[in-house]
């Protein structure tokens, strides 16, 4: 592990787990990267990267849009619409001193109706205020775009080039009905890199699988909040998350030697995200695979390369793991912010060559038990039942074994479990709508390695 403390930044530290020991002629390697930011999210002040020069007057940290689905079904029952006022109302109160914001009411288009110029406010007192007063023109009425929506945030956050941190809060109660996939995909595409978004569907209406593409695309989170007397305490949550973001576009660069290449590369921890797709080429066998803002939080990663074949008693560097910033972050040169190795040693030793690194073999089991819900669920939207029962039941065996408690819970909710142990399950009759989505919702996420 190597931590290159720099001034004004949070500390980076990278932990890498692995067994480095591979049988003659393997060529599979595989580590958990551990990185690990503190002073990010109490240093307070400006983000990273900004410099006083850039700063044309207030002390911006952060800039949030809060896209609210103001379409027609937000008043059935009319407690989604008011849910979804109050809980704007409550963002806008956790807002920072200082944060550049916007309010915009999202239907089959985007208008932003505070403040309502095109631009971005600064939370102050004063403008806190007359934001919320603001929020009586949040009515239901209209079709549902949301590819219009991230436009419009991402057109209120180039008004302001001297912000680093922009965090969009995305809440929808339906599907994306009045655009095509393909112009949904278009318009994610159109702003990915720009800004990170949270999703959240509130009751059982929307797909899961839209509002992951978004938070996935945008390095964000996607949950369900069943009632709309919820989505306060969430909002608050989110914006609070949003205000502890002291740098953003980290990213994981993975330097390789000749004739080895990288097969993988996901977030483990605290869920599920492949960004194996994601990477950029950053000079002679080198890619940056993007984790988004951090503040003062630690993320696991598991990282797959595939070296040459070797014989007995060699050894190398399969691959050496960096955090950086990027030119225009940096201040115009990348910066490394830490650094590990991931090693290869080739032995005749069957005990060290088989065994398994207890932190690869546990995110191994989550990333099954992520896909295994999510394809059980698809088996049983299909009539499928055998499928879905032999998948949730791999999951139920998963959960218990690693102790992914909460996973667990939301399992027992949709099949009555007979063997924790082995996985034997049945489903439940007249599973609940809203228990099967909870479920779909938060199949991505994992617990880490308990310390024995």
């Amino acid at each position: 592990m190597a931590t290159l403390a720099k001034p004004n930044l949070p500390r980076f530290d990278v932990e890498i787990f692995q067994n480095e020991y591979l049988a003659d002629g393997a060529r599979e390697v595989n580590a958990i990267v551990t990185v690990t930011a503190t002073g990010g999210g109490t240093s307070g002040g400006r983000p990273l990267g900004i410099t006083d020069a850039a700063r044309p007057g207030a002390d911006t940290a952060a800039a949030v849009v809060l896209l609210v689905d103001c379409s027609g079904s937000m008043d059935y029952p009319k407690s989604k619409i008011n849910g979804a006022r109050e809980a704007t109302a409550a963002a806008i109160d956790t807002l920072r001193d200082g944060t550049a914001f916007a309010v915009v009411a999202g239907t089959h288009e985007a208008k932003d109706i505070y403040p309502g110029d095109g631009t971005l406010a600064i939370a102050s007192a004063s403008t806190r205020a007359t934001a919320k007063e603001s929020l009586r023109r949040l009515t239901a009425a209209g079709g549902t775009a949301m590819g219009t929506w991230l436009t419009k945030a991402d057109q209120l956050f180039l008004t302001r080039h001297d912000i680093a941190i922009r965090h969009a809060i995305l809440l929808t109660d339906g599907n994306n009905e009045h655009e095509s996939a393909a112009d949904l995909a278009r318009a994610i595409d159109r702003v990915t890199g720009h800004f990170t978004a949270d999703c959240r569907g509130v009751g059982t209406d929307w797909k899961v699988d839209e509002l992951r593409k978004i938070s996935s695309a945008l390095l964000g989170t996607v949950d369900m909040v069943p009632e709309p007397s919820g989505l306060a305490d969430d909002f608050r949550s989110m914006i609070s998350g949003a205000m502890g973001k002291q740098v953003a576009d980290v990213a994981l660069r993975i330097w390789t030697p000749a004739n080895a290449q990288v097969r993988f590369v996901k977030q483990v921890a605290p869920a599920v995200e492949d960004l194996t797709a994601r990477r950029s080429e950053a000079g002679p066998r080198a890619g940056d695979y993007p984790t988004g803002s951090w503040g003062d939080e630690s993320r696991d990663y598991h990282v797959c390369v595939e070296v040459p074949a070797a014989v007995v008693g060699s050894e190398m560097l399969a691959a050496r793991i960096s955090l950086v910033l990027p030119p225009q972050v940096g201040g115009g040169t990348p910066e490394v912010l830490s650094q590990g190795l991931v090693k290869a040693v080739w032995t005749d030793d069957l005990a060290s060559s088989t065994r398994i690194s207890p932190q690869v073999a546990h995110y191994t089991g989550q990333a099954e038990l992520a896909s295994s819900i999510q394809e059980g669920l698809e088996a049983h939207r299909a009539g499928d039942v055998d499928t879905a029962t032999a998948k949730l039941g791999a999951a139920v065996k998963i959960a218990h074994e690693t102790g992914n408690d909460g996973t667990y819970k939301l399992l027992q909710k949709v099949v009555d479990v007979v063997d924790p142990k082995e996985g034997t399950v049945r489903f439940r009759k007249n599973v609940d709508e809203a228990a099967e989505k909870m479920l779909e919702t938060r199949s991505t996420k994992t617990v880490r390695v308990k310390k024995k």
